[in-house]
């Protein structure tokens, strides 16, 4: 569902000229597959980087989607090459981010970067392993339960006023 409401809203922002978000593809090499011709196994050919990736109103952005059904999110369903890939990117002027998606209370949130690394430099400093519901939900709510798209424009343009000491809004 989470990347279903994504591609979605993306399609919305491209519709409507607001920005050009592409789902970046799992490299996979099938090894079995059905007669109807559907892969029935395979294996991940390398390390993918984030989930999608492209430019929001002259801005590139890139985010990995994550899905959570219990409000503690465990780090480890995060990757290293990940936040390598995201602490990369930011280091270009792109704003990297994660959209968390809890299941079971039906609601999604936009997680900046700088959050994300703070936690995960938290667990690497020999701290906990996962972060909570309440603490990273109180900013950046982008989708309410039963909303049709998530709507992570606003946020984005407040990550990037605070990153860069302004204030401002999307148009």
């Amino acid at each position: 569902m989470l990347e279903e409401i994504l591609n979605r809203t993306n399609e919305a922002y491209r519709l409507n000229g607001l920005g050009l978000i592409q789902k970046i593809p799992t490299p996979i090499t099938p090894v079995d597959m059905n007669r109807q011709r559907q892969i029935t196994l395979a294996y991940f050919e390398k390390k993918s980087t984030v989930d999608y990736i492209g430019t929001v109103q002259g801005i590139p952005v890139c985010f990995d989607a994550k899905e959570c059904a219990v409000s503690t999110f465990p780090l480890q369903n995060i990757h290293e090459h990940q936040i390598r890939f995201m602490r990369e990117f930011e280091a270009q002027q792109g704003i990297a981010f994660i959209i968390l998606y809890y299941t079971a209370k039906d609601e999604m949130y936009y997680i900046p970067f700088r959050e994300v690394d703070r936690i995960w430099r938290r667990m690497e400093a020999g701290g906990r392993k996962s972060f909570t519901y309440e603490e990273i939900t109180k900013d950046y709510p982008i989708r309410r339960k039963g909303e049709y798209l998530c709507h992570y424009l606003e946020p984005l343009a407040r990550d990037l006023s605070e990153r860069q000491g302004t204030s401002g809004k999307t148009t």
